[in-house]
């Protein structure tokens, strides 16, 4: 099958994105095609545009990048049985050279969620990859419990809104970071508490931390084992914890996300019940043109929530 997607055909700087024509490999049996409707920016697209993960993924040319996606089921495997044609999905789909941005893109059924009818195509869109990440970071890995209090850096970021919502939803404490101009959204999303970075060090103000979810990296990564204890977590999804900090805490790790189609199923759940919603900051069309100014925005670092790829 061929489709119109936004391709790298080698690395570099944003100006390496075109539109081409590429051949899809032949469905799996336990494969669905999926019309896209919407697909987000994360930073690994553009860090891999860039070659960054070239030795961690040695893929042939052209890559087609984007792993996230929101559209409709169009064609199934013949070993698929849960799952429809015509059924509205989302997913963080498996990491290869077919990415999402593309009119249609390949995905594994049990990668699969339901979009929930109350969530638009865009807000499906910006939560597999971000919102798996939160919900690994905090539960898989940092194994937050109620009433615990956690960190989370850079709340208003593409994970961090995700993270605030599902940790408040746990019945955690949840005290984040941010510009003074997300404080109101952030604690509209649950913060129990959020600490401006441009006036106030977090790590002279707080103490007693159950875990960390280090987003950032440097310099806030390394202050932040001053607001734990020996029995602290910190999870990071950015840069190795330095071993000698890392000896004074219970757990400090980095982490990769697993795709997995049943914790995005709990996400997709909290959706339709209110108790999570996407911020997308930003739209831009799937074209070369759009997804060039995505990334050049996601690369500041300075986007509000999600930057989403509308498909029309």
């Amino acid at each position: 099958m061929e489709t119109r997607a936004v391709v790298i055909e080698q690395y570099g700087h944003s100006d390496q994105l075109k539109e081409s024509k590429v051949t899809l490999p032949e469905l799996g049996e336990h494969q669905v095609l999926v019309k896209v409707k919407a697909t987000s920016i994360n930073p690994i697209d553009w860090k891999l545009r860039e070659g960054y993960l070239a030795q961690m993924m040695p893929w042939e040319f052209p890559i087609i990048l984007g792993w996230d996606v929101a559209g409709e089921i169009v064609e199934i495997g013949s070993e698929v049985s849960d799952w429809h044609v015509g059924q509205t999905v989302f997913a963080r789909p498996e990491t290869t050279r077919f990415g999402t941005y593309a009119d249609y893109t390949i995905v594994d059924d049990h990668l699969l969620a339901n979009k929930p009818d109350s969530v638009s195509f865009e807000e499906a869109a910006a939560v597999p990859l971000a919102g798996l990440t939160a919900y690994q970071a905090l539960f898989t890995h940092g194994k937050l419990q109620a009433g615990e209090k956690v960190l989370i850096h850079a709340g208003a970021g593409g994970v961090g809104i995700y993270a605030i919502q599902l940790a408040k939803n746990a019945g955690s404490t949840v005290i984040t970071t941010a510009s003074e101009k997300n404080h109101a959204l952030l604690k509209e999303l649950g913060a129990d508490q959020v600490i401006d970075y441009h006036t106030t060090d977090f790590s002279e103000v707080l103490e007693d931390i159950d875990l960390v979810f280090d987003t950032m990296g440097g310099d806030v990564q390394a202050d932040s084992f001053n607001v734990l204890d020996e029995k602290g977590r910190l999870i990071s999804i950015v840069s190795q914890p330095d071993e000698e900090l890392a000896k004074r805490v219970a757990v400090a790790e980095s982490i990769w996300l697993q795709p997995d189609g049943k914790q995005l199923q709990e996400i997709a759940d909290l959706m339709t019940e209110g108790k999570v919603k996407s911020i997308v900051g930003h739209t831009y069309p799937l074209t070369a043109e759009g997804v060039k100014e995505a990334h050049e925005l996601s690369a500041t670092h300075h986007a509000k929530g999600k930057i989403v790829l509308i498909n029309d």
